[in-house]
């Protein structure tokens, strides 16, 4: 399968929920890499590396949150950094 990077930011009730703990296991789980960090103006800012289908599963696992509340997401792709793993920053 195809390697894709995108580049997120959640809007909503996303910080203080286990949103990025979530995303974490998720990629794990579905063999994404990349990263995920709270932003000071609330929202949720993520990149994650993987096929499409990984990628929308790790984000229909968050989104599954009974606790987070996305009420947007803004979505773009862009240029595959190769990181070996997924974090939490």
């Amino acid at each position: 399968m195809e390697k894709i990077r995108r580049h997120m930011i959640f809007h909503g009730e996303v910080q203080g929920v286990g949103f990025r703990y979530r995303a974490y296991h998720a990629a794990n789980l579905y063999g994404v890499t990349g990263w995920v960090m709270n932003c000071p103006d609330g929202s949720v800012e993520m990149e994650a590396e993987g096929s499409e289908k990984d990628i929308s599963d790790v984000l229909k696992t968050v989104s599954e949150s009974s606790y987070a509340y996305i009420e947007d997401i803004e979505s773009e792709i862009i240029p595959l950094k190769n990181d070996s793993s997924f974090h939490i920053r």
